[in-house]
């Protein structure tokens, strides 16, 4: 067998050639959609969950700097400001809320006081949370704008979803 054989099978393997039918390529692009169609869901509900991890793990530190100053201070600091973690904003870009409830310098608190569904206040020394990811809140939990709030309740007993207190 010289050359010349080997130059007409490598010729004829060429020929026989035809690629990937219609068929086989529209079947390949059903498996990527549905594998796409069950991934997609999934990540954006683990990216939502890692954001309120986040914003609980917030909330906890800037709860620490609040009974840190009233430990140095006396009192509860007035506003975030006071303890300089006003830079400090939710994963979805916005300020966290803080409202003194024993009054202090602010006045009228008692309408903006947090409440649960039996509308009772949820913390009795101050109210901490985030607005959540539609950024909208009312003091009422069960309300639709604060569902997704990312609260701290009970005077730090729970921190979560203000739907889920």
């Amino acid at each position: 067998m010289g050359s010349s054989s080997t130059i007409a099978i490598i010729q004829k393997s060429k020929e026989n050639y035809q690629g990937f039918t219609l068929v086989e390529i529209l079947i390949a692009l059903a498996i990527l959609g549905i594998l796409a169609a069950i991934a997609v869901p999934n990540f954006i509900s683990y990216r939502y969950k890692a954001k309120i991890a986040v914003a609980i793990t917030e909330i906890k530190m800037i709860e620490k700097a609040i009974i840190n100053h009233e430990i140095d201070e006396g009192e509860l600091p007035d506003s975030l400001i006071e303890i300089n973690v006003e830079q400090i904003v939710d994963p979805w870009g916005r300020p966290y809320q803080y409202l003194r409830l024993d009054g202090g310098k602010t006045k009228g608190i008692n309408g903006k006081r947090r409440r649960d569904k039996n509308a009772n206040p949820v913390n009795s020394d101050f109210d901490l949370y985030s607005m959540g990811r539609d950024g909208k809140t009312v003091a009422q939990f069960t309300a639709k704008a604060a569902r997704d709030d990312i609260v701290r309740a009970l005077d730090g007993a729970y921190y979560g979803l203000a739907q889920n207190h």
